[in-house]
């Protein structure tokens, strides 16, 4: 699982450095191959049996609705910070900084809110057993991006 979950990661990270002119078209697309990975992965993970998988995946389709729209404002943070990295003054910090601090924010509430509607679609357990998959998948493909990312003033 590791392994898979590392080559999605890679996925992202070589994806997020061919940005084009129209970064959401860029979007679009990588959101899409990874909704298709990441939803085989839990699929595989959560093996919940027929009487709860049903009521599990519309959830699961919510929240991952949710969730793309929060990836979608990261990919952009992180665009505008690749973009004004070389000119980078202390205004651009400050809001690229309290905007990556208000999208971490807002996936913590994402995550504590479908957390209870895992659960009452399925059971605590299973909820939390979500739960641990996506917040591992995700933080891995954000260690994998910074290792990534130049440091301020690094370049």
């Amino acid at each position: 699982m590791k392994k898979h979950l590392f080559f999605l990661g890679l996925f992202i990270l070589i994806s997020g450095s061919i940005l084009a002119q129209d970064i959401n078209d860029e979007i679009t697309l990588i959101q899409a191959e990874f909704g298709m990975g990441k939803r085989q992965l839990v699929e595989a993970y959560m093996d919940l049996p027929g009487s709860s998988a049903s009521t599990f995946w519309k959830v699961y389709q919510e929240y991952e609705a949710d969730r793309q729209l929060l990836a979608r404002e990261r990919i952009v943070i992180i665009n505008d910070y690749l973009e004004n990295l070389d000119s980078m003054g202390e205004d651009e910090a400050d809001d690229l900084a309290k905007r990556s601090l208000k999208n971490d924010v807002a996936l913590s509430k994402l995550h504590q809110s479908y957390f209870k509607k895992f659960k009452k679609a399925t059971s605590a357990k299973d909820a939390a057993k979500f739960l641990q998959i996506d917040i591992y998948i995700h933080n891995t493909i954000r260690n994998q991006m910074q290792q990534e990312l130049p440091f301020i003033e690094e370049n």
